[in-house]
């Protein structure tokens, strides 16, 4: 078997509140292999936020290993973790996070920019706008785009540098029903069609049921796998 493309051992997440030590992660160790599909539920404050934190380059950890596509998180710099989010870690968030002053493609370039990329669409990305159902609707602005067009356009922001992992928090937060499963069937089509590894934070149980596997977390450990 691969190496798996995350590697998690006794991490721990402390942060300091006043005189007050916050234990976030209390020793989560999980193991993903490259093109998982892997639903994260918990109540709040379980340390589903914080782990996605961690795994994205957002904070660093306190204690323990965390190894991303080969990369050990532990020992990173500041410039390090922001190399890796602009490289090898997409984020999809509840509140789709677009630039209101510009398009859905002026959206999806500002992040090309961050990327270092530049130059024409690669044939992949242009297949894969289609596949999300937004190629028709790249010269828009976000005011004229459903909540479920703006999640999809998200999605393809977070991914157009083709990065080794997708972590959505909540991204059918904001979304009724019918957008819900659309968006949850796009994340299920990417996994399936073209190996994306997937990591998403959820509530929703019929949400979790769309990965392969359901990682419960509580008081900032992992109680179950499922």
């Amino acid at each position: 078997m691969a190496d798996p493309i995350i590697r998690i051992n006794d991490l721990k997440k402390i942060y300091h509140v006043g005189d007050i030590d916050v234990q976030a992660l209390r020793g989560v160790s999980l193991t993903v292999q490259r093109g998982e599909f892997i639903s994260v539920v918990g109540p709040s404050g379980s340390g589903k936020s914080t782990l996605f934190h961690i795994l994205g380059g957002l904070a660093s950890p306190s204690a323990g290993s965390i190894t991303i596509d080969g990369e050990n998180l532990a020992e990173m710099t500041d410039s390090g973790r922001t190399h890796l989010r602009r490289t090898k870690v997409g984020f999809v968030f509840q509140k789709y996070n677009l630039l209101p002053t510009l398009t859905a493609m002026g959206n999806i370039e500002m992040a090309r920019y961050f990327g270092g990329k530049s130059g024409e669409l690669d044939n992949g990305f242009v297949e894969l706008l289609k596949l999300l159902g937004i190629h028709h609707r790249l010269h828009h602005k976000p005011r004229a785009l459903s909540g479920g067009e703006q999640q999809r356009v998200a999605i393809a922001r977070a991914l157009v540098n083709h990065p080794a992992i997708l972590l959505a928090d909540e991204p059918t937060g904001n979304l009724d029903t019918e957008n819900s499963n659309r968006v949850l069937s796009v994340l299920r089509d990417l996994n399936e069609r073209i190996g994306q590894t997937i990591l998403m934070i959820t509530h929703n149980p019929e949400a979790a049921s769309f990965g392969h596997r359901t990682v419960h977390m509580r008081d900032g450990r992992i109680v179950k796998e499922s």
